[in-house]
């Protein structure tokens, strides 16, 4: 009984040993910010200096370095974005770097699940490797620091910041091409999309069924086999008393649904069919 206990005890203190919390000596940190209309989103570990020469130091120059502690430094772009005249495509990247004393080498790297560098570097894995600028500040900075910072609507500046050092390296942002495409695409009319959708909440929240007929006609007229649209169509038909149009546009969504393989929609057409009385 005495050993059992003590096995008990040994193994409560395990378990409540387990439960710990307490402050990582490299915080993470989470980033996310809009430069024009691009989402920028920043994961990284802050070491602090406490009292140590970082770099050419604890950070040796000419080395590749993890740009931070602990697991990768992750920073993603919701769209391409040009760095240097260079193209880095919208996704996920580790950032690397290679301090010196007047600039850094700033890689993206497509691998983004190391705990600190890689174990075997592959250059074929670096999407855009970019130089950036180094500048001395007059104060120190204690934590290592990320920012994304001098925005503007076509770009902004990564920051590295720690000790007495900045790095920083300008990216632009495509928020002219977005925005004229987005100008181009509402001042050219709405879409069978749009159509469609206006056509459907009309339908379905009892209103103009003769707004709804009219929309629903534009968005099919673009999209004659999309089985949805031809679906939404029969209904607001029948509602209005239109029962032939109801039966063709039924018969027309039934062949289109049974070509896409759309079980729901064969169904819901043979039933509607069956209803009004097709032949």
């Amino acid at each position: 009984m005495k050993k059992l206990l003590q096995l008990f005890i040994l193994i409560l203190g395990i378990s409540v040993s387990a439960q710990i919390q307490a402050p990582q000596p490299s915080p993470s940190a989470k980033v996310e910010q809009v430069v024009g209309l691009t989402t920028v989103t920043l994961d990284y570990s802050r070491p602090a200096m406490r009292g140590r020469t970082i770099f050419g130091d604890l950070v040796p120059f000419g080395e590749i370095w993890r740009t931070g502690a602990n697991e990768n430094t992750v920073i993603g772009f919701s769209d391409d974005v040009e760095i240097q005249g260079q193209t880095l495509k919208a996704g996920k990247y580790a950032i690397y770097t290679i301090p010196n004393k007047d600039s850094w080498d700033v890689m993206f790297y497509k691998s983004t699940n190391n705990w600190g560098n890689p174990q075997n570097w592959d250059d074929n894995m670096v999407a855009l490797k970019a130089k950036a600028e180094v500048v001395k500040m007059p104060t120190e900075m204690q934590s290592f620091t990320i920012l994304i910072d001098e925005l503007t609507n076509d770009g902004a500046n990564l920051n590295f910041l720690w000790e007495n050092t900045v790095a920083y390296l300008q990216f632009s942002v495509p928020t002219d091409a977005k925005t004229m495409a987005s100008i181009d695409r509402v001042m050219s009319g709405p879409g069978a999309g749009d159509f469609y959708a206006a056509a459907a909440y009309y339908h379905d929240a009892d209103k103009d069924l003769n707004k709804a007929w009219d929309w629903i006609n534009k968005a099919t007229e673009s999209n004659p086999n999309a089985y949805w649209m031809l679906r939404k169509k029969s209904l607001i038909a029948a509602d209005l008393g239109k029962k032939d149009e109801a039966i063709a546009a039924a018969k027309k969504s039934l062949a289109a649904a049974e070509k896409a393989g759309n079980k729901d929609y064969v169904k819901m057409n043979k039933d509607s069919l069956a209803e009004w009385g097709a032949k």
